[in-house]
């Protein structure tokens, strides 16, 4: 198993958390939703706070569960907030395949650390490939649509399940 690193002077933006968000509270800029290729928008199971069960990919309506704060770290590199408060997880750092491990994410941090870290690379059509503290990128498996086993973090290269569009100021 990788070791973990403590990541050294995080940058808070300063945005509230969205623990009990709904349609008539204030629009937050550095809060967004994550849409897969297939549209489908990601879902922190529960709000986050999960080790097993954790990410889906079937929602086709954003709520609470699927706004994610960005909390900026440093270039480029956020942490990703939950309604509940916790931060979603790479197991690992990275690296891993929902076959032999079905929850690569978790969302049950509770402070930023190098497995807390993602990188937001924009490809120029308004999609971004998520890159991970190890170097490798998120898939959504399939493309989106599913319940069990939604991401893998073992991905070299970014193609078209790699590649996510984010609504932001929700």
């Amino acid at each position: 198993m990788k070791t973990r690193t403590a990541v050294v002077g995080i940058l808070f933006t300063g945005a509230a958390v969205l623990a009990n968000a709904g349609p008539a509270q204030a629009a937050d800029p550095n809060t967004c939703f994550i849409r897969s290729a297939t549209g489908n928008y990601i879902t922190a199971v529960s709000g986050g706070g999960r080790e097993t069960g954790v990410m889906h990919t079937d929602a086709t309506t954003p709520s609470t569960w699927e706004r994610f704060t960005f909390v900026g770290i440093s270039s480029n590199w956020y942490g990703l907030k939950t309604s509940t408060g916790n931060y979603l997880t790479a197991v690992n750092g990275g690296g891993l395949n929902s076959i032999t491990v079905p929850d690569v994410l978790h969302t049950n941090a509770t402070r930023l650390q190098s497995w807390e870290m993602f990188q937001f690379n924009p490809d120029g059509t308004g999609k971004y490939s998520i890159r991970l503290f190890d170097g490798h990128y998120l898939s959504a498996v399939g493309g989106g649509r599913r319940t069990i086993g939604a991401f893998d973090s073992d991905k070299n290269q970014p193609g078209a399940n790699e590649k996510f569009t984010l609504r932001c100021n929700v």
